[in-house]
């Protein structure tokens, strides 16, 4: 299954595609777990409840942000590939933080939620036929396909674990 068109996402989502390896997705998608855990899983509860910049979130609110996009894009793929006609409403990132308990909860059981949500997406878009991947659906206003977010879901993932390297491990390791 090659990268999506132009044409089968909003824009906005450019930044996350454009930074997601050729390959196959659901093999990019099963390879980002251990990736992602392999880079978060040491840091502790002190680090994980750190933050880079006055009102800026958590490590630990991050990567509940990551489940909760996930969980949404993962939602809106099913729905796709099922012809599903009715549009599907956007989600409001803050408010799903903020109304969440992250802080409350260890980063292990995090990284645990997100390994077995991962894992379960992965089956999901492997169950996918080539025609499904291809099928089409709105959400947030825009007509996505079922390949194009399962790339989307790829590079949220990468963009967030960029993110964590460059503002909240680096600017750690200089205090």
């Amino acid at each position: 299954m090659n990268r999506p068109e132009k044409n089968e996402y909003a824009a906005y989502y450019s930044t996350y595609i454009k930074n997601v390896p050729d390959g196959d997705i659901a093999s990019i998608l099963e390879r980002q777990i251990d990736e992602t855990i392999q880079d978060l899983e040491g840091l502790g509860e002190e680090r994980a409840m750190q933050r880079y910049a006055p009102g800026k979130w958590t490590i630990k609110e991050v990567v509940g942000h990551l489940i909760n996009a996930e969980r949404m894009f993962a939602y809106r793929a099913l729905c796709f590939s099922r012809n599903e006609k009715k549009h599907l409403p956007s989600f409001e990132q803050n408010n799903y933080v903020e109304n969440a308990n992250f802080k409350d909860r260890s980063l292990q059981d995090l990284l645990e939620e997100f390994r077995l949500l991962r894992s379960s997406n992965v089956a999901l878009f492997r169950s996918f036929s080539d025609e499904m991947m291809m099928r089409t659906g709105m959400a947030s206003g825009f007509k996505f396909t079922v390949r194009a977010i399962a790339h989307v879901i790829a590079g949220h993932e990468l963009h967030h674990r960029n993110v964590i390297k460059e503002r909240y491990l680096q600017s750690f390791s200089r205090t």
